[in-house]
């Protein structure tokens, strides 16, 4: 439970510039679905409500108590994830879901925090200066079981968002130049594997696509030439709120979902994406600053690796948005629609209030 203290403690700068972002995504839905059927930007505000709800739920409970039953939440997720791909119901060609009475909840996104848990629980007992080899692979393991299950759904994006977590737990715990050698190796191994036995011809059109779109304008580079035009034909102060021609005649795929920072640049122009900029890594810093403010090992692993894991999706669909990365379906934290991805992102920051307002706990 939360004491007086600990109310004290809580950095409510951080749910301030969580609940700004909320708001602009909310913005930028309502607009580029304004003439879409379904009220996105209702539903949108109905999960901030549903996540704040679950956010002070989450940091009534403390973080080193969800780090000791970590394993078995890794557990139940696991089973979910397996489950789905038997159980689980075809959706835009990936069985990611699981259908309740009122919404959809897709498990791959929740998984995210355990698996953040777990490694933390992990890596709070090691003591060494260097990774040994026996805690490489076990990390290795963790993050690779899932990412897996993920993947044969098949939601390759997904599947991407959770190499940061493990990035982040590595870079914590330092690395023998062997031992990093020896993962580059493995993961140019795994590339290969994947490329000819796992990825899907659509999944490596897009990674061709990458290098030249204009090859595939009504195919697979369909989405990053319009999003590019949106994003130029914004100009300096953009064409207004509610008039992109981009997105309100439909020229831009996914535009409330992966391409919403397309209807920024187009909507806003230059200034209103270095706003929203602006806005997103005030956010970002507060949540890297946090990583200092921690009582202990698991608390700094679970700051670094929440912030690793959102600043990285981040990067990875502005990337996407002008050409730069593949296409992977990653959805931009906080501002695009998706009820999963907004839960995931405000119980990740959930960890992060619930390490920062107990850091003079039992000291």
């Amino acid at each position: 439970m939360i004491d007086r203290n600990q109310i004290r403690n809580i950095d409510w700068i951080l749910i301030g510039l969580l609940l700004l972002n909320s708001v602009i995504g909310i913005a930028i839905i309502y607009s580029c679905s304004y003439y879409l059927p379904g009220n996105y930007y209702l539903k949108q505000i109905f999960w901030i409500f549903l996540s704040l709800v679950a956010l002070f739920i989450f940091i009534s409970i403390d973080y080193n108590i969800l780090v000791t039953y970590s394993f078995y939440l890794y557990i139940v997720f696991i089973a979910l994830l397996a489950g789905i791909l038997f159980f689980g119901k075809l959706t835009a060609g990936a069985k990611s879901w699981i259908k309740l009475p009122f919404f959809q909840v897709q498990p791959s996104e929740l998984a995210k925090i355990v698996v953040i848990l777990l490694l933390a629980h992990v890596f709070s007992e090691y003591r060494r200066n260097h990774l040994s080899w026996w805690t490489g692979f076990s990390s290795i393991a963790i993050i690779f079981l899932p990412i897996l299950l993920v993947a044969l759904q098949p939601d390759l994006g997904t599947a991407l968002t959770y190499i940061p977590i493990l990035i982040a737990s590595l870079i914590l715990v330092g690395l023998k130049r062997r031992t990093l050698i020896f993962l580059l190796i493995f993961s140019l191994f795994l590339s290969v594997v994947g490329w000819n036995f796992f990825l899907k011809d659509y999944q490596k059109q897009r990674l061709t696509t990458l290098i030249s779109p204009s090859k595939e304008p009504l195919g697979s580079g369909y989405h990053v030439i319009q999003s590019k035009i949106a994003i130029g034909s914004g100009g300096l102060l953009g064409k207004g709120y509610k008039k992109g021609t981009q997105s309100q005649l439909r020229f831009l795929p996914a535009r409330h979902t992966d391409f919403i920072f397309s209807v920024i640049g187009e909507e806003f122009g230059f200034i209103g994406v270095i706003f929203s900029l602006f806005c997103y890594f005030l956010f970002l810093s507060r949540l890297f600053q946090s990583a200092i403010k921690s009582r202990d090992r698991a608390g700094v692993y679970i700051v670094f690796m929440v912030a690793m894991m959102i600043c990285c999706q981040f990067f990875i669909n502005v990337l996407m948005t002008i050409g730069l990365f593949p296409v992977a379906g990653v959805p931009l934290p906080l501002l695009s629609y998706g009820g999963s991805s907004l839960l995931t992102s405000y119980l990740a920051v959930a960890l992060v209030l619930n390490v920062k307002m107990r850091r003079f706990a039992n000291v």
